[in-house]
Order: C-alpha cells, then structure tokens, then sequence
C-alpha cells in the first residue's frame, strides 16, 4: 500500500468519487438491469451529509483512486448495523487504479475509525457474485458471512452480509 493514503473527502473531491464509482460497479457487472442506483452511487454530497466518505489518494500525485462511505447504525445509508456496529458501503476503485492497495487501505481505514469510536464489529454487504479480489480481501481481513443479514433490495439482487468482529482483532 506504499504511495496510497487515506483522508476524508472535501467537496472538491467529489466529482472524481462519483466517476469511479459509478466506473467500478459497472466494470464488475453491477449496475446492469439496475434502476436508479449509478444515480445513488453519483450522489457523493449526501452521502457525505449522514456518513463520511472517505478517499484513497495517490501520495504523489493527489490523484483519487477510490472511495467508501463509513456509517453508523441509524443513519439514511446504514442498512445493516445495529448497536455497537459500524457499517461500510459503496467501496469502489477506480478500474484503472485496481491492484495498487486502495482497497485494502479504505477498508483499514473504516475499521480504525469503527475501532476509534469503540464499535465491536463492522458488518458490510456484498452482492452474490462479486469480483473474488473483493472476497479475497474480506476474508483475508476476517470478515465472515452471516446469513440473517442477507437480504434483497430489488428482485434478482441478493445481498450477502458479512461482519467482522472488532473485539477479536489483535
């Protein structure tokens, strides 16, 4: 992860966040037969309103390799924490930018925070059949399905939940 690192997006930001998010979901397949959902991945200010957005940047050159939106139980984008939980969503790299470590950087990052504000775990969703980089990278970092957070926001999009205990982290 050398060369990346993470901060909180400014409003200057996000034009690029909206372009490489849009760009990655539909790379991986999945914003095909999708109705409205580029728009929601595009609208980077109100996410930033109830959640924070946060952005991997090339150190040397500033440049916005991608973006996750950090929330908390309660909140508009929050779909499956509950008490103690913090929640990540709408983790994106710009196809581009893929391979270099923003991944793996805007997930420590979310887990720092969740561990900073004392959350016991971090739970995040999954379509079924996401890019195996992706599973990789949740399984490699600990995360583990939980089936009763599975759940289908539109006919033909099953969600997968998974969840990573903060309390069993060393």
């Amino acid at each position: 992860m050398t060369g990346v690192s993470v901060r909180l997006a400014d409003p200057a930001d996000f034009a690029a966040v909206a372009r490489l998010t849009v760009a990655a979901y539909e790379a991986d397949g999945q914003l095909k037969g999708e109705n409205g959902y580029a728009t929601v991945l595009a609208d980077v200010a109100t996410r930033a309103e109830t959640g924070e957005v946060l952005v991997a940047v090339d150190e040397a050159t500033g440049e916005v390799l991608g973006a996750v939106t950090f929330v908390l139980p309660g909140t508009p984008y929050a779909e499956l924490s509950g008490p103690g939980e913090a929640e990540f969503r709408m983790l994106a790299v710009d196809p581009a930018a893929q391979g270099r470590g923003a991944g793996a950087a805007l997930v420590d990052a979310c887990l720092a925070r969740a561990t900073g504000l004392g959350c016991s775990a971090v739970v995040i969703c999954v379509r079924s059949g996401m890019a195996a980089s992706a599973q990789r990278l949740y399984q490699r970092l600990g995360f583990v399905r939980v089936p009763e957070k599975d759940w289908s926001p539109l006919p033909g999009v099953d969600l997968l939940g998974l969840r990573l205990d903060l309390t069993m982290r060393g």
